[in-house]
């Protein structure tokens, strides 16, 4: 199975079963990568946040009051699995640092976040065009990417999404 880099692992079992080697001290192998790869991946949602911001900045903005919209929230493409999603660390981060956090998922209409309940937005023109910074977490088939790509001014795409698409105006960071 192919992996690409992204905002983080998800799921109930990539990002958990290899600590289960690393602490199982008793098979007398050195598990240092797999501390390591725990490591670059719990770090991701933050370094994703950075990347939002610092485009942001780029174009004048703060993230403090900034409308950020969050495209996809499940673990993966086409599903509705919160589990261990980096969404949710981008999304409680995006929310610590004030931004105005809004976020779209075909499959996951509420979500619970720091006590608080959140709705799926409808993907909409004015959504996009309201929008300070997109942001792709999960690239869902269901995305019009060409809408997207079209209607928003910035985009954060942390999965390759548009590539190939033709983005308009939008500035694209990759990540």
């Amino acid at each position: 199975m192919k992996f690409t880099p992204g905002p983080g692992i998800g799921g109930h079992c990539i990002p958990i079963d290899p600590l289960y080697l690393s602490w199982k001290k008793s098979l007398n192998y050195n598990a240092r990568f797999i501390e390591v790869a725990d490591q670059v991946n719990m770090s991701m949602p933050h370094h994703v946040v950075d990347l939002i911001q610092d485009a942001l900045n780029e174009d004048g903005k703060a993230l403090k009051n900034a409308q950020v919209l969050v495209l996809g929230v499940a673990y993966k493409k086409d599903i509705d699995d919160l589990r261990e999603s980096p969404a949710l660390d981008v999304m409680a981060t995006l929310v610590g640092r004030h931004a105005q956090m809004s976020y779209h998922d075909p499959y996951v209409p509420t979500l619970r976040l720091n006590g608080g309940v959140f709705q799926s937005v409808p993907l909409s023109l004015e959504a996009l065009s309201a929008a300070d910074c997109v942001v792709v977490i999960t690239d869902h088939s269901a995305f019009d990417w060409e809408m997207i790509g079209q209607q928003a001014r910035l985009i954060v795409d942390t999965r390759n999404a548009l590539k190939g698409v033709s983005t308009g105006k939008a500035r694209v960071v990759k990540l």
